[in-house]
Protein backbone atom coordinates (compact mmCIF):
# COMPACT_ATOMS: atom_id res chain seq x y z
CA UNK A 1 0.00 0.00 0.00
CA UNK A 2 1.36 3.42 -1.26
CA UNK A 3 2.05 5.51 2.00
CA UNK A 4 1.59 9.08 1.35
CA UNK A 5 2.83 12.12 4.08
CA UNK A 6 0.72 14.45 5.84
CA UNK A 7 1.80 17.97 7.06
CA UNK A 8 0.78 19.60 9.76
CA UNK A 9 2.03 23.34 10.38
CA UNK A 10 1.58 25.07 13.81
CA UNK A 11 3.36 25.30 17.29
CA UNK A 12 4.24 22.94 19.91
CA UNK A 13 4.26 24.15 23.16
CA UNK A 14 5.94 21.89 26.30
CA UNK A 15 6.20 23.03 29.65
CA UNK A 16 6.58 21.19 33.22
CA UNK A 17 4.91 21.89 36.53
CA UNK A 18 5.92 21.87 40.39
CA UNK A 19 3.04 19.55 40.62
CA UNK A 20 4.95 16.99 38.58
CA UNK A 21 2.54 17.01 35.44
CA UNK A 22 3.78 17.47 32.04
CA UNK A 23 2.04 19.07 29.04
CA UNK A 24 2.69 19.27 25.60
CA UNK A 25 -0.20 21.66 23.47
CA UNK A 26 -0.40 21.33 19.71
CA UNK A 27 -1.61 24.23 17.81
CA UNK A 28 -1.91 23.46 14.15
CA UNK A 29 -3.71 26.06 12.06
CA UNK A 30 -3.20 24.47 8.93
CA UNK A 31 -3.03 20.64 8.61
CA UNK A 32 -4.74 17.52 6.77
CA UNK A 33 -7.07 17.14 9.67
CA UNK A 34 -8.20 20.89 9.52
CA UNK A 35 -7.59 23.81 11.96
CA UNK A 36 -6.94 22.03 15.47
CA UNK A 37 -5.38 21.97 18.76
CA UNK A 38 -4.36 19.29 21.18
CA UNK A 39 -2.99 17.99 23.99
CA UNK A 40 -0.93 15.66 25.90
CA UNK A 41 -0.62 15.62 29.54
CA UNK A 42 2.22 13.08 31.47
CA UNK A 43 0.95 13.13 35.47
CA UNK A 44 3.88 12.10 37.90
CA UNK A 45 2.71 8.37 38.11
CA UNK A 46 2.76 8.46 34.60
CA UNK A 47 -0.53 8.27 33.26
CA UNK A 48 -0.47 9.73 30.03
CA UNK A 49 -3.49 11.44 28.47
CA UNK A 50 -4.75 13.19 25.12
CA UNK A 51 -7.42 15.50 24.99
CA UNK A 52 -9.00 15.82 21.66
CA UNK A 53 -11.01 17.94 20.08
CA UNK A 54 -12.86 15.54 17.83
CA UNK A 55 -12.78 11.48 17.37
CA UNK A 56 -11.29 11.52 14.34
CA UNK A 57 -8.23 13.57 15.76
CA UNK A 58 -8.42 11.71 18.57
CA UNK A 59 -7.73 8.42 16.68
CA UNK A 60 -4.92 9.48 14.38
CA UNK A 61 -3.14 11.11 17.43
CA UNK A 62 -3.33 7.49 19.29
CA UNK A 63 -2.45 5.53 16.49
CA UNK A 64 0.38 7.42 16.43
CA UNK A 65 1.40 8.26 19.61
CA UNK A 66 0.91 6.16 23.13
CA UNK A 67 -1.47 7.20 25.93
CA UNK A 68 -3.15 5.33 28.82
CA UNK A 69 -6.66 7.55 28.80
CA UNK A 70 -7.83 9.38 25.51
CA UNK A 71 -10.94 12.49 26.16
CA UNK A 72 -12.39 13.49 23.35
CA UNK A 73 -13.69 17.13 24.26
CA UNK A 74 -13.49 21.29 23.25
CA UNK A 75 -9.95 22.23 23.49
CA UNK A 76 -10.06 26.05 22.74
CA UNK A 77 -6.44 28.24 22.41
CA UNK A 78 -6.48 31.93 22.68
CA UNK A 79 -3.76 33.91 21.52
CA UNK A 80 -2.76 37.13 22.54
CA UNK A 81 0.23 39.89 22.24
CA UNK A 82 0.89 38.70 25.88
CA UNK A 83 -0.29 35.30 26.51
CA UNK A 84 -1.75 31.97 25.15
CA UNK A 85 -5.04 30.43 26.93
CA UNK A 86 -5.92 27.04 26.74
CA UNK A 87 -9.11 25.30 27.95
CA UNK A 88 -9.49 21.49 27.48
CA UNK A 89 -12.01 19.37 29.90
CA UNK A 90 -10.33 19.02 32.88
CA UNK A 91 -7.18 21.52 31.83
CA UNK A 92 -6.81 25.52 32.25
CA UNK A 93 -3.63 26.86 31.33
CA UNK A 94 -2.06 29.74 29.89
CA UNK A 95 1.70 30.78 29.82
CA UNK A 96 3.74 33.74 28.23
CA UNK A 97 6.28 32.92 25.18
CA UNK A 98 8.90 34.93 25.69
CA UNK A 99 12.50 35.83 23.49
CA UNK A 100 13.30 34.38 20.54
CA UNK A 101 16.19 31.93 21.42
CA UNK A 102 19.57 31.56 19.71
CA UNK A 103 18.15 28.59 18.14
CA UNK A 104 14.91 30.01 17.03
CA UNK A 105 16.75 33.24 15.24
CA UNK A 106 19.22 30.00 13.43
CA UNK A 107 16.58 27.71 12.50
CA UNK A 108 14.50 31.08 11.06
CA UNK A 109 17.39 31.38 8.85
CA UNK A 110 17.06 27.85 7.11
CA UNK A 111 15.15 28.59 3.60
CA UNK A 112 11.83 27.07 3.65
CA UNK A 113 11.78 24.87 1.20
CA UNK A 114 15.09 23.05 2.92
CA UNK A 115 13.07 23.08 6.22
CA UNK A 116 10.36 21.09 4.76
CA UNK A 117 12.88 18.13 3.07
CA UNK A 118 12.78 15.56 5.19
CA UNK A 119 16.45 14.86 4.38
CA UNK A 120 17.22 17.64 6.21
CA UNK A 121 15.42 17.34 8.52
CA UNK A 122 16.81 13.55 9.38
CA UNK A 123 20.05 15.24 9.05
CA UNK A 124 19.23 17.67 12.21
CA UNK A 125 18.61 14.43 14.10
CA UNK A 126 21.91 13.93 15.96
CA UNK A 127 22.38 17.26 16.63
CA UNK A 128 19.20 17.89 18.43
CA UNK A 129 20.45 15.23 20.27
CA UNK A 130 23.15 16.67 21.45
CA UNK A 131 21.92 20.08 22.53
CA UNK A 132 18.55 19.34 24.11
CA UNK A 133 18.83 15.99 25.69
CA UNK A 134 15.56 14.30 24.83
CA UNK A 135 14.62 15.89 21.50
CA UNK A 136 14.63 13.77 18.79
CA UNK A 137 13.56 15.01 14.99
CA UNK A 138 12.98 11.97 13.07
CA UNK A 139 11.73 8.24 14.06
CA UNK A 140 9.05 5.17 13.85
CA UNK A 141 5.72 6.06 15.43
CA UNK A 142 2.52 4.16 16.14
CA UNK A 143 0.70 2.14 13.32
CA UNK A 144 3.81 1.59 11.06
CA UNK A 145 4.12 5.50 10.57
CA UNK A 146 7.05 7.45 10.41
CA UNK A 147 7.65 10.78 11.57
CA UNK A 148 9.63 14.18 11.02
CA UNK A 149 10.08 17.42 13.10
CA UNK A 150 11.22 20.42 11.13
CA UNK A 151 11.58 23.14 13.87
CA UNK A 152 11.13 26.59 12.26
CA UNK A 153 11.62 28.97 15.11
CA UNK A 154 11.53 28.53 19.19
CA UNK A 155 10.56 31.21 21.74
CA UNK A 156 11.63 30.43 25.35
CA UNK A 157 8.47 30.19 27.83
CA UNK A 158 8.93 32.61 31.03
CA UNK A 159 5.85 31.95 33.18
CA UNK A 160 2.82 29.39 33.61
CA UNK A 161 0.04 28.36 35.22
CA UNK A 162 -2.14 25.63 34.88
CA UNK A 163 -5.00 23.23 36.64
CA UNK A 164 -6.18 20.04 36.18
CA UNK A 165 -9.85 18.93 37.64
CA UNK A 166 -9.33 22.41 39.44
CA UNK A 167 -6.28 21.56 41.12
CA UNK A 168 -3.34 23.99 40.63
CA UNK A 169 -0.05 22.03 39.04
CA UNK A 170 2.20 24.67 40.52
CA UNK A 171 4.62 26.84 39.30
CA UNK A 172 6.51 26.39 35.59
CA UNK A 173 9.09 23.88 35.58
CA UNK A 174 11.35 21.88 33.25
CA UNK A 175 9.68 19.06 31.26
CA UNK A 176 11.96 16.72 33.72
CA UNK A 177 11.17 13.81 33.40
CA UNK A 178 11.10 13.35 29.32
CA UNK A 179 7.18 12.78 28.50
CA UNK A 180 6.89 8.97 26.57
CA UNK A 181 4.18 9.83 24.49
CA UNK A 182 6.25 9.16 21.53
CA UNK A 183 9.86 8.51 20.13
CA UNK A 184 10.98 11.99 21.01
CA UNK A 185 10.26 14.35 24.15
CA UNK A 186 9.75 18.26 24.33
CA UNK A 187 12.76 20.06 25.19
CA UNK A 188 14.09 19.88 28.80
CA UNK A 189 13.83 23.59 29.05
CA UNK A 190 9.77 24.86 28.45
CA UNK A 191 9.63 26.02 25.01
CA UNK A 192 6.99 27.25 22.01
CA UNK A 193 8.50 26.08 19.03
CA UNK A 194 6.91 26.57 15.77
CA UNK A 195 6.99 23.35 13.78
CA UNK A 196 6.12 21.48 10.73
CA UNK A 197 5.21 18.13 11.52
CA UNK A 198 5.70 14.92 8.49
CA UNK A 199 4.00 12.06 9.28
CA UNK A 200 4.19 9.19 6.65
CA UNK A 201 1.48 6.69 6.66
CA UNK A 202 -0.22 4.23 4.14
CA UNK A 203 -3.51 5.16 2.80
CA UNK A 204 -3.93 8.10 3.37
CA UNK A 205 -4.02 11.19 1.12
CA UNK A 206 -1.49 13.46 0.71
CA UNK A 207 -1.53 17.45 1.26
CA UNK A 208 0.48 20.11 -0.48
CA UNK A 209 3.57 20.96 1.00
CA UNK A 210 2.96 24.83 1.59
CA UNK A 211 3.94 26.90 4.53
CA UNK A 212 0.81 29.00 5.38
CA UNK A 213 1.31 32.83 6.90
CA UNK A 214 1.43 31.98 10.99
CA UNK A 215 2.10 35.10 13.13
CA UNK A 216 4.85 34.50 15.62
CA UNK A 217 5.08 35.36 19.00
CA UNK A 218 6.30 38.88 20.02
CA UNK A 219 10.36 38.46 20.59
Amino acid sequence: MRANRLRFHGWIAGLGTASGTRLVLGHWPRSPLGSFSDVMAEHPDGHRVLLAPSARIAEFVSATYRFDEVRTQPVTVLRTEADWSVDAGPLRLRFTPGARTALGALLRAVPPALAANTTWTALCDLPARLLLPGVRTRGSAGGGRREWYAARDVHRITAARASWDGRDLGPLRPVVPPVRFGFGSAPPRPALTRILTTVEAAGTAAVPDTDPAEPAPES
